[in-house]
């Protein structure tokens, strides 16, 4: 008995030093993913009321930016003053209608899901670069 508990002493050791890395890797996933995910839904919801502006009569279309930059800032989104917004008026909707669209282009970055992913594999590149997440708002304008 007293042999076969000098066969496993170091066995315990080496299964921790090889599920600490995985089981991190998987806890970092998860707060990542929903990171990206909060994200998006500021960033569509910063379309929506980018869209609630624009099809107010008389608006221009510095407000509409304005309104969804604002957005982007209250969600506490980074450089959300340097993403890209299109405003597009006069889209077609229906028989005699128009919309108005608005198009946000965000460009996403993982925080340190490529520095764990790589204590699984050396050579890993998951999470690495820049995700661009887009949100996309059309709502009928105003007669």
């Amino acid at each position: 008995m007293i042999k076969r508990l000098r066969n496993q002493r170091g066995a315990a050791l080496i299964e921790t030093a090889i599920t600490i890395p995985m089981v991190l890797l998987v806890s970092v996933a998860i707060f990542e993913f929903g990171r990206a995910y909060q994200t998006w839904q500021v960033l569509t919801n910063a379309a929506r009321e980018g869209a609630r502006v624009s099809i107010l009569i008389d608006q221009p279309d510095s407000a509409v930016t304005s309104a969804v930059r604002n957005y982007m800032t209250t969600g506490r989104l980074p450089n959300a003053g340097s993403a890209p917004i299109v405003v597009e008026r006069g889209v077609p909707f229906g028989p005699g209608t128009t919309a108005s669209r608005i198009t946000i282009n965000y460009p996403f970055n993982f925080m340190v899901l490529n520095t764990v992913a790589r204590l699984v594999v050396a050579s890993s590149n998951l999470g690495q670069g820049t995700l661009t997440m887009s949100a996309v708002a059309l709502m009928r304008n105003e007669s």
